[in-house]
């Protein structure tokens, strides 16, 4: 059983601890800690089963569309991801691409957006998608190439989206493309493209080492209503940019749920581990290298927490969500190779508990804003407050 006293500190409410006690209990009975091979079925069972439970609620926006609040809770959502991460990686992809895939309804969708979308949602009854990055336009999402161009009543689509986490099983996608309002960033609009629509392809599956549905999206003279673009045109970027400043501190919540289990793992290896008439543990070079992993721990769910807790009080938290994220997915990957190593020769192992954490953490030092980019958007926040431009 992970620590959990960090639950006793300020940045919680006794709700939060709640519902920290009331996940745990559902998750020890109802997520199971490995897949089977069809990662598409488990994925869609895991959405039904956190839509049962009413977890899926806490990442929709607004009481009438299915929420669990009329704003999205972001340590509510960080204490879920930490938890469901602690016991599942696919559990808590199943849990975060559901909020970051409806995040941009939630946060500007019309009311008719909210009312198709948000209530299928929280019940796990559909699955959403976020469709951001391109071959050519990662990290510099200004760079984007897929185009929507205006045709009477409607939209035509043509380009490709890549790295679309959901790809090939989402029901719904929300696309950002550029309209052409004005040059860079601010001529992209969002809209919500139907997994049926015409023009719509999955162009290729693409296989991870932690596996997860992950694909390449092409769309065609992709015909969609006007009335499905998200928020006024050329707002797209904008809306992006607030949607994963919601779900990127919850990105650290999850770093730290892998990190927790890591450290569970490592702790009951080097106590169990018989070696020269003692166990593991028994070293100080073991207690040293158990030391550090608890510390980097904490350390960043101070960060990770802090993040959440600023979010909720309606600061703005660009810079500190940025630091909470490289430090708790840097640290992680720190903390779960030393867990491999004390692991020994079994640490590597396919599908033992710390080979699978090792898999898994990786891409999250990558995903919604690399740790470079998390380093320059840090740098940029200290030299605007500086006054000097970045």
């Amino acid at each position: 059983m992970a620590d959990t006293r960090y639950l006793d500190w300020p940045f919680f409410d006794d709700r939060h601890r709640a519902l920290a006690r009331e996940l745990e209990a559902w998750a020890a009975q109802q997520v199971p800690h490995a897949h089977g091979p069809d990662v598409d079925a488990g994925c869609r069972a895991l959405v039904r089963a956190l839509g049962a439970g009413g977890w899926l609620a806490h990442v929709v926006g607004g009481r009438v569309h299915g929420g669990a609040a009329d704003v999205i809770d972001t340590r509510a959502v960080c204490i879920l991801r930490e938890t469901l991460a602690r016991h599942s990686g696919l559990a808590d992809f199943a849990f975060a691409m559901q909020g970051l895939g409806s995040g941009a309804i939630s946060l500007a969708g019309s009311d008719a957006q909210k009312a198709a979308c948000l209530p299928r949602v929280a019940r796990g009854e559909a699955i959403a998608a976020f469709a951001l990055s391109e071959p050519d336009a990662g990290s510099d999402v200004a760079a984007m190439a897929c185009a929507a161009r205006a045709d009477g009543g409607d939209y035509v689509l043509d380009g490709e989206k890549t790295w679309i986490s959901n790809g090939g099983i989402a029901d719904f996608y929300v696309v950002f493309a550029r309209t052409g309002e004005a040059p860079g960033s601010r001529g992209i609009s969002a809209f919500i493209v139907d997994a049926g629509t015409p023009g719509l392809q999955i162009a290729e599956r693409i296989e991870v080492i932690a596996p997860h549905p992950l694909a390449r999206l092409r769309f065609t003279n992709c015909r969609i209503p006007a009335s499905r673009r998200i928020g006024a045109a050329g707002e797209g970027f904008k809306v992006a940019m607030r949607t994963l400043d919601v779900f990127r501190t919850s990105v650290a919540a999850a770093a730290l749920g892998l990190a927790r289990c890591a450290m569970d793992a490592a702790l009951q290896r080097a106590t169990t581990r018989r070696m020269f008439n003692g166990v593991l543990a028994d070293f100080q070079l073991t207690q040293a290298r158990l030391a550090q992993m608890a510390t980097t721990i904490d350390s960043a769910a101070l960060l990770t927490y802090r993040a959440a807790w600023q979010r909720d009080q309606g600061a703005n938290v660009t810079r500190e969500a940025a630091m909470a994220k490289m430090v708790a997915t840097e640290g992680a990957q720190q903390v779960i190779d030393a867990a491999v190593q004390l692991w020994g020769g079994l640490g590597v192992v396919s599908e033992q508990t710390v080979e699978r954490l090792y898999r898994e953490i990786r891409a999250l030092r990558i995903y919604e804003g690399a740790t470079e980019v998390q380093q320059l958007i840090i740098a940029r926040e200290l030299l605007r407050e500086a006054g000097t431009p970045a």
